[in-house]
């Protein structure tokens, strides 16, 4: 068995974040001190904005009858999927008791968070569905405090981003993006609560925003640009295949496709198709992709299909794409990925905007080891135990037994006190 390169992107070093990392430090540093006043100096600086941060209910509903009732009831189509696919995640979420040993009982409780803040995009493209997928996932939670933030463009917040985040159940929106968006939900400024976690996606400032944070702050993932793998056979259409691989190719620069096939001449079709596909992008998107297709994407030829799935394990790819015969032989062989999209009728953009499965992914392989973001992120499993005077002393007896093995003597001692009935 062979994989044979048809194309091949050059490898990078480890990427070298000293600048973006010593600017976020500041920028933290300074908001720590400053607060609000600190968030208004950034918020000027870096996007212009001198208007007001919160969003009033006044302005938000007035934001919400600004938006065409056509775009509304898409939104509201992708939100009631997002929605149903949260909440079925959430009943798989169960409590339990258990009777460990007589009289020992012991148990499991789901407490969701108690305050989430949720990052929306609105750099390049204004991310009306990373609003639904954030905040939407964490109300079928039961998060009770969700704050929400977004790059003022001139006039504030886009009016669909904002129908978006109200429909999904936030209870503050600010105008605020990049790194002091970040840090005033994480500081609980402007009205907010301190949040728990932190999640969404962003630039690479709000990337390493939350990587720092991180600890006192939960947060959903490291995230860094976004990827995708398609697998396709001689049952696959080059069109189809290509079109898939180009409108991943245009998030941006630093995103990587990866085609791998079994077929030959699908793969040199997908090669000659490519660069037209990309000509018909309007601008900056056709930039973008054209960059991508040259710099990152691989085009990787496999005998087998057992072979092309060792390969896309391997790249582990946050969106993964089946245009191939006997779709369940790939669902049950592949291990690897943030989401799977099987079959020519679907498509990483359904995922991507309205489907239901949340398109907060692990990104640069790190599919290798966690999944997504879900429910399951704005929750904590915590135990409980009790147990009555038998289960006690049988419990205490053998915790200062091990206890002194350790050498922990004040363990040993707390236990025997059970011996006493203290």
């Amino acid at each position: 068995m062979t994989v044979t390169y048809l194309k091949q992107a050059a490898r990078r070093p480890a990427a070298e974040n000293n600048d973006i990392r010593d600017i976020v430090r500041i920028m933290l540093a300074n908001i720590e001190r400053d607060g609000e006043a600190g968030v208004r100096g950034y918020a000027e600086k870096l996007d212009g904005w001198t208007g007001e941060i919160v969003l009033s209910d006044s302005e938000r509903r007035a934001a919400c009858d600004r938006v065409p009732e056509a775009l509304k009831a898409d939104i509201r189509f992708a939100h009631d999927n997002i929605r149903r696919f949260a909440e079925a995640q959430m009943a798989t979420i169960q409590e339990c008791e258990v009777e460990v040993i007589p009289g020992l009982i012991a148990g499991q409780k789901q407490i969701p968070v108690s305050s989430a803040g949720c990052y929306v995009p609105g750099g390049r493209y204004s991310h009306i569905a990373s609003a639904l997928m954030t905040i939407t996932t964490a109300k079928v939670a039961g998060v009770p405090h969700i704050a929400a933030v977004s790059p003022p463009r001139p006039g504030g917040i886009p009016d669909a981003i904002i129908y978006a985040m109200d429909l999904s159940g936030a209870n503050l929106i600010l105008n605020l993006g990049g790194v002091q968006g970040i840090a005033a939900m994480a500081q609980g400024l402007f009205g907010a609560r301190p949040a728990d976690i932190l999640v969404g996606p962003g630039n690479a400032y709000v990337a390493e925003a939350k990587r720092m944070l991180f600890g006192p702050v939960g947060i959903d993932m490291f995230a860094g640009p976004t990827d995708s793998l398609v697998i396709a056979d001689h049952s696959a259409s080059v069109e189809t295949v290509t079109w898939d691989l180009v409108s991943q190719a245009e998030h941006g620069a630093d995103s990587p496709v990866w085609l791998v096939s079994t077929d030959r001449a699908l793969a040199e079709g997908v090669m000659a198709r490519a660069d037209a596909l990309i000509a018909n992008l309007p601008e900056p998107n056709a930039s973008a992709a054209r960059v991508a297709w040259a710099e990152r994407a691989e085009i990787i030829l496999c005998d087998t299909r057992e072979e092309a799935v060792a390969v896309s394990d391997r790249y582990a790819p946050e969106h993964l794409q089946v245009q191939a015969e006997d779709l369940d032989w790939w669902l049950d062989s592949l291990s690897a990925y943030g989401s799977l999209f099987l079959g020519k009728e679907t498509t990483v953009p359904f995922g991507d905007k309205t489907s239901g499965p949340n398109h907060v992914l692990p990104t640069g392989g790190a599919a290798r080891y966690t999944g997504g973001l879900s429910v399951h992120k704005f929750t904590k499993t915590v135990t409980w135990q009790r147990c009555n005077a038998a289960a006690s002393r049988e419990l205490a007896e053998r915790t200062a037994r091990i206890s002194r093995m350790e050498g922990m003597e004040g363990h040993a001692r707390a236990a025997e006190l059970r011996l006493k009935g203290a």
